[in-house]
């Protein structure tokens, strides 16, 4: 089984305007909500996939319930952590221009006795749990350090996948992480440093390795992704679709990657697995997820090269 871990659910709120101006009225072309969270959008795409997973987290009892029908149709048990409050809404315009204009929301505070709570429940879950995928952002009030309380109720030998940047990414380092998805602009963040050349590129991730990661799969959007032990790095180019959302295209990745490292997958095959499904997760205008069949498609044209 794999497990996810949801420290931040949010309702997604993707809005098509003709033009965006401050002050002004706009018309709506297009509207799509999505009920998300990086972690949960993972387990969905590991039942796209046929793997075992299950999902728990925090989610907030005054909206929290579309989130369980959403995990019913898509055939993902769950257990969370019930919270006083609302799930937050992050709302994303886009103009004619193509244009992003986003407006991201704080998840509300979560006691102490709630925190303490999951931390229990991630430890009872994982012991019978492959492999543990922890992503996202934090409630309000809550501290990076959080991240490696979670880790820590991880059993040795349960693999641990990490998508989160900075401080929370620092901080679940010090447990030892199986591998790290960092975003390039999420890496430089992280590393307070900005990664002009390819040499950069792969000294930031030999940061990452320093500092307890064993992989380091670093996505480069549209132009595909790297990853690296600090011995070996590998290259794969992603393929031209059409791009009709980015919801969820990191947590496709993860969700592919996470299900190569457990089936015993080499470098090679955790890179094109990931890039295969960050991929068509783009192709999905109406999911948060990819669809089988496409990433099978793209994952049958891609390859691989050493640099």
């Amino acid at each position: 089984m794999i497990l996810t871990v949801c420290l931040s659910p949010c309702i997604d709120v993707n809005i098509e305007v003709d033009s965006l101006a401050v002050g002004k009225s706009h018309k709506v072309i297009s509207k799509r909500i999505f009920f998300t969270g990086k972690a949960l959008n993972v387990a969905i795409g590991l039942a796209h996939l046929k793997s075992d997973v299950f999902a728990t987290g925090f989610m907030y009892e005054g909206n929290g319930n579309q989130f369980e029908i959403e995990l019913h149709r898509e055939g993902v048990p769950y257990k969370f952590v019930w919270n006083e409050g609302r799930v937050r809404e992050n709302y994303k315009f886009v103009d004619m221009k193509s244009m992003l204009t986003e407006f991201n929301d704080v998840s509300p505070e979560i006691s102490e006795q709630n925190r303490e709570e999951l931390i229990t429940l991630v430890k009872r879950l994982s012991a019978k749990s492959e492999a543990v995928v922890v992503s996202g952002s934090l409630a309000l009030g809550m501290t990076p350090d959080y991240y490696a309380k979670i880790l820590s109720a991880v059993p040795q030998g349960v693999k641990k996948v990490v998508d989160t940047e900075g401080d929370r990414l620092n901080q679940a380092l010090t447990c030892g992480v199986d591998l790290v998805k960092p975003n390039l602009e999420e890496l430089e963040r992280t590393l307070k440093k900005k990664i002009k050349t390819k040499d950069e590129l792969l000294s930031g991730c030999k940061e990452l390795l320093n500092r307890g990661a064993k992989y380091v799969l670093l996505s480069l959007g549209k132009q595909g992704a790297v990853i690296t032990d600090g011995n070996k790095n590998y290259y794969c180019k992603s393929v031209n679709v059409a791009m009709n959302s980015t919801v969820g295209a990191g947590d496709g990745m993860v969700a592919a990657a996470t299900n190569a490292l457990v089936k015993g997958g080499d470098m090679k095959e955790i890179l094109r697995c990931g890039v295969a499904a960050g991929t068509a997760a783009v192709t999905s205008p109406y999911s948060i997820s990819f669809i089988k069949e496409k990433y099978e498609e793209i994952l049958s044209s891609l390859t691989v090269k050493e640099i």
